[in-house]
């Protein structure tokens, strides 16, 4: 029995990943188990659909867990994407401060002058306990 439906080439051709990256998704559960015809894999076309929005997610810097997440049927989506984007807000928020405290201590290397490593940590020593 010939099963019609879109194979993986088409798939990645209309959704402008690689076949690879889609058995990834299928072997990381992102993606359900497509139809077999003759040992090849089916896609519906709602296959598309589905991998824009792991696509979307992923290039917003959601991991595959929370990917996974927003994929389960549990709850409306829209409550799903919220909860995940309030989080990964927060998560970037952190990000920005510590990426600011990098910046401020790169900055400050940028400037040494000494000459052996000994010197380098008495200065940061001195600076981290202050005078005294």
């Amino acid at each position: 029995m010939e099963i019609s439906g879109l194979s993986i080439g088409e798939v990645a051709r209309r959704s402008g990943l690689r076949a690879s990256a889609v058995r990834f998704y299928e072997k990381e559960h992102l993606l359900p188990r497509p139809a077999r015809s003759g040992g090849r894999r089916v896609y519906g076309e709602s296959i598309l659909e589905r991998l824009a929005v792991i696509e979307f997610a992923k290039q917003s810097g959601f991991r595959l867990e929370e990917i996974r997440q927003l994929l389960q049927a549990s709850e409306p989506v829209s409550s799903r994407w919220q909860r995940l984007v309030r989080d990964k807000l927060e998560e970037l928020n952190l990000q920005q401060e510590r990426i600011a405290a990098m910046r401020v201590l790169l900055e400050r290397a940028a400037k040494c002058r000494c000459l052996d490593v000994p010197e380098c940590g008495r200065r940061l020593l001195q600076a981290r306990l202050g005078p005294g």
